[in-house]
């Protein structure tokens, strides 16, 4: 197939995967069976349209040929002449979507999602922001269907977060929400500002693949627990026993805090949850900051300090910088997130492929 890579190792490996799908004990190991099974279908469609690819390309060629004939009478000659720009047209859209299927998946893609939210600048209106942006994505993942289940915060007297996290269960959801870590900025006339100015705030997204034993191995030695008893602002229950848990990894430093559960016991096992997607992310960093260049090429997916949108909402308009492209704030506010998510991915793709084609030319 012209300009496509060789594709018989995407066979081989569907193949590889029908013999382990076939095997008895398949289900034994649910997770490994749900990751095979997903890799198994992506390989169906990838092959799908290589097939279709295939098909077309040789339509063109057996187009081109009754062209070429001298023996092929007139209208016959200009029904394949008329053909080919359409096919063309296929070929080059099938060629887009086959390259683009054929780049490696990220290996986090199918995990459970943690996702911790920030205040920033803006003081009370920045934490009120914090909280318009729980849920907003609280919202999006009851309309996929996902499951949030909070795993600690931090109230302001104003009445929002001054931070909040919790974790989101669903099918893909890393894949979905990884576009959203970086800085969110909100241009709006806070409901405290008698002059009508309107002010700029900004909370922090950090979005967490949810990370197992086998990612990584904690040390008990290496963490420090203190407990201590929770308390809430306005009237919010205030436990009478040492039930919130603040844990800290020694050898890197990275704390974390949990009292959103009365029992210590589940605050310590939320906080061993949170902790060990945090050390995740930052091993995966710190993997990535060794190919700087490549990630330069592909739209952010991890860095804290990049800024990536902007809300403003006399404008009623949505800006993400990263891809250039404004929505109508109101419907993303609410949690509509699918053109924009949709639109990221597919900058993102395209960018990995430019990268990829530039290597191997």
């Amino acid at each position: 197939m012209e300009g496509i890579p060789d594709i018989s190792s995407f066979r081989k490996r569907r193949e590889e995967i029908d013999g382990l799908m076939a095997a008895p004990d398949f289900f034994s190991d649910q997770r490994k069976a749900a990751e095979l099974s997903r890799e198994h279908m992506r390989l169906g469609e990838l092959l799908e349209i290589a097939d279709q690819f295939e098909t077309a390309e040789k339509d063109l060629a057996g187009n081109r040929e009754l062209i070429a004939d001298p023996d092929s009478d007139d209208e016959i000659r200009e029904m394949a002449e008329a053909e080919i720009a359409g096919l063309e047209e296929r070929l080059e859209t099938l060629k887009q979507e086959l390259l683009i299927m054929m780049l490696p998946p990220d290996p986090s893609d199918s995990r459970n999602t943690i996702v911790e939210i920030r205040a920033g600048a803006g003081g009370d209106e920045a934490s009120l922001f914090a909280g318009d942006l729980y849920r907003m994505y609280q919202r999006f993942a009851d309309m996929r269907g996902w499951k949030v289940e909070p795993m600690g915060m931090s109230a302001s007297e104003a009445g929002g977060f001054k931070e909040i996290s919790c974790l989101i269960s669903g099918e893909d959801v890393y894949k979905v929400l990884k576009y959203e870590s970086g800085v969110h900025r909100v241009q709006r006339v806070p409901v405290t500002e008698a002059q009508g100015r309107i002010h700029t705030s900004t909370a922090t997204v950090a979005v967490l693949p949810e990370a197992e034993e086998v990612d990584i191995e904690i040390k008990t030695e290496d963490l420090e627990i203190t407990t201590t008893r929770a308390s809430g602002a306005g009237g919010q229950h205030v436990n009478t026993t040492d039930s919130a848990v603040q844990m800290t990894h020694k050898p890197t430093g990275v704390t974390v805090y949990c009292a959103d559960e009365r029992s210590q016991h589940k605050n310590r096992a939320k906080a061993l949850t949170v902790m060990r997607s945090r050390l995740l992310e930052q091993k995966q960093r710190e993997e990535q900051e060794k190919y700087a260049e490549h990630r330069r090429s592909q739209v952010g997916t991890g860095d804290r300090s990049e800024r990536i949108r902007t809300y403003n909402f006399p404008q009623s308009r949505l800006t993400d910088h990263r891809i250039g492209l404004s929505l109508s704030l109101p419907q993303v506010i609410e949690g509509d997130l699918e053109e924009l998510i949709e639109a990221l991915r597919d900058a993102d793709s395209k960018a990995r492929l430019e990268a990829m084609l530039t290597a191997q030319a």
